[in-house]
Parts: C-alpha cells; sequence; structure tokens
C-alpha cells in the first residue's frame, strides 16, 4: 500500500473520488491534445468509470486514482496501480498535466519522484501505456527514461508498452 505523502514532496496528493468526476472533466477537456490521439472524448460517464476500472485481476485497494495539488490548482492526475501486472511492477494506466503548466518541467518533476518512492518500496519497474501516434506523449516518456518494450493493437489504436526499471 502507497503512501499519498510520499507519492511527492512538492504538490499535495489526494485520492479523486466520483465527487471529484465534474473537475476532473473540466481538467480532461482542457487539454484536448490527448484525446485526438486516444480515440475517446471525455465525459462524466467515462471520468466515473476510470475511477474504478482496473486490470484483471487486481483488487481495488491496488488502485490510486490521484490528484497533485499546488494549493487549490489541480497540476495533474494520475491513476496508479500498485502490483499490476506482477508484484514487481507499477502501471500507470493514466497521467495528464494541467495543460496551462505544461513545458516547465512540472510533469517530469513528478515522474521522477514517484519513480524514487516506488523503487523505495521495493518495486523494480514501472509500465503503462501510450498512444504511438501521439507526438507529446510519445516525447514526455522516453525524455523520463521509459522504453517502448511491445506494441499492442487496440480499438482506438496502436498502444506501446513501455517500461521504467527502477
Amino acid at each position: 500500500m502507497f503512501d499519498l505523502s510520499k507519492l511527492s514532496t512538492q504538490y499535495r496528493v489526494r485520492y479523486m473520488s466520483d465527487s471529484d468526476a465534474d473537475a476532473l472533466l473540466a481538467f480532461c477537456l482542457r487539454n484536448d491534445q490527448y484525446y485526438r490521439y486516444c480515440g475517446k472524448q471525455p465525459s462524466r460517464e467515462l471520468i466515473l468509470h476510470d475511477l474504478h476500472i482496473t486490470p484483471p485481476n487486481t483488487s481495488a485497494d491496488a488502485k490510486y486514482y490521484v490528484g497533485f495539488y499546488d494549493g487549490d490548482i489541480l497540476v495533474a492526475i494520475m491513476d496508479l496501480i500498485d502490483g499490476y501486472p506482477d508484484s514487481d511492477t507499477a502501471f500507470i494506466g493514466f497521467f495528464m498535466m494541467n495543460r496551462q503548466l505544461q513545458g516547465r518541467q512540472i510533469g517530469t518533476s513528478i515522474i521522477q519522484e514517484l519513480c524514487l518512492y516506488l523503487k523505495e518500496t521495493g518495486l523494480k519497474r514501472v509500465l503503462l501505456g501510450i498512444d504511438k501516434e501521439n507526438p507529446q506523449s510519445n516525447a514526455f516518456w522516453a525524455k523520463n527514461g521509459f522504453s517502448v518494450i511491445r506494441e499492442a493493437e487496440q480499438e482506438e489504436g496502436t498502444i506501446l508498452l513501455a517500461e521504467k526499471c527502477l
């Protein structure tokens, strides 16, 4: 079980819940580039679904759908799964920066701190999926030390499975 207070030294991290759905939707709607590539449009229903969905054979207590806050400003959101697909791995199902704060190295700082903390907990690697056609996302994850290990075809397009060894 992760300690949310240790996911970031710079930002207050808290669980996001159903009561945050409207704020999350507004946050996501401001990031139209992501949605141009993923084949989905943000909706309240999609947000509520994403807040609760877990990968196969994963319990709800392994899911950390969290927001990173600077005061009252939502800086980033992340869906993090502990122990998926195996006990040595964490999976980032979703990560999105506040569009107004992109390009300032804040996302990189959050990911670096997260990886340091995950390593301290004994995890060995972090996995995530990247939309193959999204150049901004590909550049961000490569810059943060994630390497593509394989491609997977999905209904919405090709996803690159990437990993970072801790």
